[in-house]
């Protein structure tokens, strides 16, 4: 699937979609994702700030979904773990900007040769407000591993 229909596509998902995330561009190569999340009614805390549970939400598929993009079919890619830590009140419109490297992909495919070797890789992201100060840090942890049908073998 397109990058650009992906986008589409998830800007229409319920999880997405009734939180008032909106996802405002997928790269061709699936690099780089910019999200959104508008402050409404609906979206808010008792306080008068964003829900977290939104501002979690509008980061928790695409380390995953980028990672799995851009390594191939041989690959096993899961979110093992993640952490939200809050770091200022949300108000307005706030941001996440994911970016994967080269350098994670090449410290990924080098961590999981061999015989059935799986590696955890943490990625974080900031999610930031309209003056481009953080308001919550998201660290997700991914399982990693070759297929055992694609694992090297040992002594050939």
């Amino acid at each position: 699937m397109k990058a650009s229909a992906l986008r589409r596509g998830m800007n229409l998902w319920p999880p997405l979609l009734c939180a008032g995330i909106r996802i405002r561009q997928i790269s061709d190569d699936f690099r780089a994702v910019d999200v959104q999340l508008r402050e409404r009614f609906y979206n808010k805390n008792y306080v008068g700030c964003h829900f977290g549970g939104s501002l979690f939400a509008m980061t928790d598929p695409f380390w995953m979904m980028m990672v799995m993009r851009n390594l191939d079919r041989s690959y096993t890619v899961w979110d093992k773990s993640a952490t939200i830590d809050f770091l200022r009140p949300g108000r307005g419109a706030v941001s996440a900007q994911f970016r994967l490297t080269d350098e994670a992909l090449e410290d990924i495919r080098a961590n999981t040769e061999g015989e059935g070797a799986k590696y955890l890789k943490t990625f974080s992201v900031d999610i930031v407000n309209s003056e481009a100060e953080a308001v919550a840090r998201v660290t997700k942890t991914l399982h990693i591993r070759r297929k055992p049908d694609t694992r090297s073998r040992i002594g050939g």
